[in-house]
């Protein structure tokens, strides 16, 4: 089964300069695992296809149950420097919250608001 990471997760994100972070949080304790085998630095900077030109670090945060990924050189040189509009460290976690999971043994037995897995 496959599930979206926004229904195991939510994401905080921002940006400085031409650096972007996008914080990913476990809904709740049972996702942590989950989220910390499959979300890799490596398969955010797939994701996105080739606009981070430089390197992610996924910083994991094991007592809040979230993790920060730090993209560099993934704003076009930056807010003003660059002429695409929707890349802003802001917007960057609503379009990663659609990436699909392999929900193992716990996403089916647990609830989060009104999705059941």
């Amino acid at each position: 089964m496959k599930v979206k990471l926004q229904h195991v997760a939510h994401a905080r994100s921002g940006d400085k300069g031409d650096t972007s972070n996008i914080a990913v949080y476990a809904y709740v304790p049972a996702f942590y695992p989950l989220l910390k085998e499959q979300l890799t630095a490596d398969k955010l900077k797939a994701f996105y296809k080739g606009a981070i030109k430089g390197p992610v670090t996924r910083y994991e945060v094991d007592n809040l149950h979230a993790m920060n990924f730090v993209a560099q050189g993934a704003l076009g040189g930056g807010v003003s420097r660059s002429l695409c509009l929707d890349n802003y460290g802001k917007a960057c976690r609503l379009r990663f919250l659609v990436l699909k999971l392999r929900c193992l043994t716990p996403c089916v037995h647990l609830c989060v608001g009104n999705i059941c897995y």
